[in-house]
């Protein structure tokens, strides 16, 4: 599967999509609603399918007729969300993790709606109908394979994007030989390589953390209601696009970069809830998970092999020299010195050796052994 994103040219048509997307709000407030009268009545959850056909009722009734300006499938989709959504929630709690259940949004804040096989149709010259109306996009590149969802998302500042999802048929890329690599995730450096290339932390939202304060302060100033407030809202909207697009720039160019370089990377299976409990907003800055994500689609493209170690080897408490455990060895310690052969290690430099030993271990499928 592979998702193409497109920025929807603005016209006065588009308020069609945002009443859609707002319709689509409001049926999804109603089946929350509806799950939790009918667990606090029964004790028990409602499937996608019995929300679906409450759904159809609704619909022919004076009061709900207005949800027939949004096609059958999206709605269908919203019942199918809701119930992942209680599945997930289920799930968590049956393995202890405590997690909140689906909750309501407000309905200028819900964001998206999906169709799958109806209710679109793709054009040459960059247009598409959806259900009914014709709208432009920018075609930033050619669609490649079996269109299977469309997706109309929009984003704090009011712009429309269109997210396709296509099945294509990829000719498997065989792994190549060359250089391999380890990498330590950090909070000084971004990525902390085992052949010296380290990569800094960029921390964007640090850099813009003034201007960010700026806005919230003029937003805090402006009355409630008022135009002037909705101005300063979207002024403060954009203001974290541009920090968000300047991290998704930087994770894009360096996974590109590292998955041309080396033939394999081996890293860390990251622990990211625990990290973000430990250092809370740096970790969000970072954004490792996405960037994860984004070295994941270059390796593939590249043929080069992304090798995750378990979580819990300790990588930067064994000696990369001897293979001696420092158990004791606390966050707060950025260097240390074996006590079995009395070598000094950064712990992050330590840590990515470790990781290239391991991963490269695995690979060739030997036992993981002190280099």
């Amino acid at each position: 599967m592979r998702t193409y994103s497109y920025k929807l040219y603005h016209a006065k048509r588009n308020k069609n999509l945002h009443k859609s997307i707002n319709i689509a709000g409001s049926i999804y407030n109603h089946l929350i609603a509806l799950h939790k009268r009918y667990y606090r009545l029964y004790g028990k959850s409602l499937s996608a399918n019995k929300l679906k056909k409450h759904i159809t009722k609704l619909k022919r009734t004076k009061k709900y007729a207005y949800w027939n300006n949004l096609g059958s499938q999206a709605i269908q989709d919203i019942a199918e969300r809701i119930d992942r959504a209680y599945k997930l929630f289920y799930r968590n709690l049956k393995h202890g993790i405590k997690t909140a259940p689906p909750s309501f949004k407000k309905v200028r804040r819900y964001k998206s709606f999906t169709l799958k096989q109806a209710g679109y149709k793709l054009h040459e010259d960059n247009k598409i109908t959806i259900m009914g109306k014709i709208y432009k996009y920018h075609q930033s590149r050619g669609i490649e394979g079996k269109v299977k969802t469309i997706t109309v998302k929009r984003d704090p500042l009011g712009d429309l994007y269109l997210y396709i999802v296509c099945q294509i048929e990829q000719e498997e890329i065989k792994p190549r030989s060359g250089k391999s690599v380890g990498l330590d995730f950090g909070l000084t450096q971004f990525l902390t390589a085992s052949d010296g290339n380290d990569i800094k932390s960029p921390l964007f939202f640090k850099q813009g953390s003034k201007e960010i304060k700026k806005l919230n302060r003029a937003l805090s100033s402006k009355k409630k209601g008022s135009n002037n407030r909705k101005r300063a809202r979207l002024d403060l909207a954009r203001g974290y696009k541009h920090i968000a697009n300047r991290r998704k720039d930087f994770h894009f160019k360096l996974a590109k970069e590292l998955a041309e370089k080396y033939a394999a990377i081996c890293i860390e299976d990251l622990n990211l809830k625990g990290m973000q409990r430990l250092w809370g907003r740096k970790i969000s800055d970072l954004g490792f998970a996405n960037f994860v994500k984004v070295l994941e689609y270059q390796c593939k493209k590249a043929g080069t092999e992304l090798i995750k170690i378990d979580r819990f080897y300790p990588s930067s408490k064994t000696c990369s020299e001897c293979g001696f455990v420092y158990k004791d060895l606390t966050l707060a310690e950025r260097t240390w010195t074996c006590k079995s052969c009395d070598t000094s290690h950064d712990r992050d430099v330590n840590a990515a050796i470790n990781i290239h030993r391991v991963g490269t271990s695995t690979l060739k499928g030997e036992v993981v052994r002190p280099a």
